[in-house]
């Protein structure tokens, strides 16, 4: 086994997750019916980009090598699940559509108790922390059924645990100050749980220890990669410590800019108001 004939092999093309993916997309095109110009092309794109990531970190390679060899390989997955889909799909739905679907008592409710941000916050974080148990994390490797529900939950909790900070609904969002903190608060509750999994003791999770090796690529992987056990231990829990760190900084430093517009914003309406005034 060669690392190219890995990489063009090691696809799981499973018909729940296409057609999942597909529904998605084309639901989203069906309800939404975006204009494809201005704000609606760019919408349209972020979600499309988001169900894409969506489909290809559950079919690539990316996705066998998680399940069966690399716990970094399945590290980038829960990444991808929790920081950087959810948010692509919530900014690409317009405005006028959420305002829809909450004008329904039973919708705008379930939002009100799910978007509160200390609910939002303990939902994404709690589930993160949960399923990283050894006791859990190895059970949902053994068992598929309990592997797909490990990611759908990671996939929806972390949606509503961004609700708060990229909503369309500007009234829907925290205020900036807040939302700094809320970020800032699960960036540390990532970064230490990543940092324990970075110093603990190689073996935390037996099946990366001695994979079954189904497709033959053990070997490539420990001597060709240099991809020992706890090698790849590390670079999992450095994974999560450090890129996933990044990705609440830039969301950071994004509320920040947003908050500086508005502020520049205000300044400029008052000046045109003392001026006509």
């Amino acid at each position: 086994m060669t690392t190219w004939g890995l990489l063009t092999t090691a696809w799981d093309w499973e018909p729940t997750v296409l057609m999942g993916c597909l529904g998605l997309f084309a639901g989203y095109l069906w309800l939404v019916r975006p204009r494809l110009r201005g704000a609606g092309l760019l919408q349209t794109a972020l979600f499309f980009t988001g169900v894409v990531l969506l489909l290809l970190s559950l079919v690539s390679p990316l996705d066998v090598l998680g399940d069966e060899y690399l716990f970094s390989a399945h590290m980038a997955q829960h990444l991808l699940l929790v920081l950087v889909v959810p948010p692509l799909l919530l900014l690409g739905v317009p405005r006028a559509r959420w305002e829809r679907l909450l004008r329904r008592p039973a919708v705008s409710r379930v939002e009100r108790a799910l978007g509160n941000a200390p609910v939002a916050w303990l939902l994404a974080v709690v589930t993160l922390w949960v399923w990283h148990l050894p006791l859990l994390y190895n059970a949902a490797l053994a068992d598929e059924g309990l592997h797909v529900i490990q990611h759908l939950t990671f996939l929806v909790t972390a949606t509503i645990f961004w609700w708060p900070v990229v909503s369309p609904l500007e009234e829907r969002r925290l205020g900036p100050g807040i939302c700094i903190g809320y970020l800032l608060a699960a960036a540390v509750a990532n970064g230490v749980l990543g940092m324990i999994l970075t110093f603990a003791p190689p073996g935390l999770y037996p099946g990366y220890v001695h994979p079954a090796d189904e497709l033959g690529a053990l070997s490539l992987i420990r001597h060709e990669w240099g991809m020992s056990a706890g090698v790849d231990q590390q670079i999992g829990g450095l994974l999560m410590w450090v890129p996933g760190g990044i990705v609440y900084l830039l969301a950071i430093f994004g509320v920040f800019a947003r908050w500086q517009s508005q502020a520049e914003d205000d300044v400029g309406i008052m000046n045109y108001e003392l001026r006509i005034g």
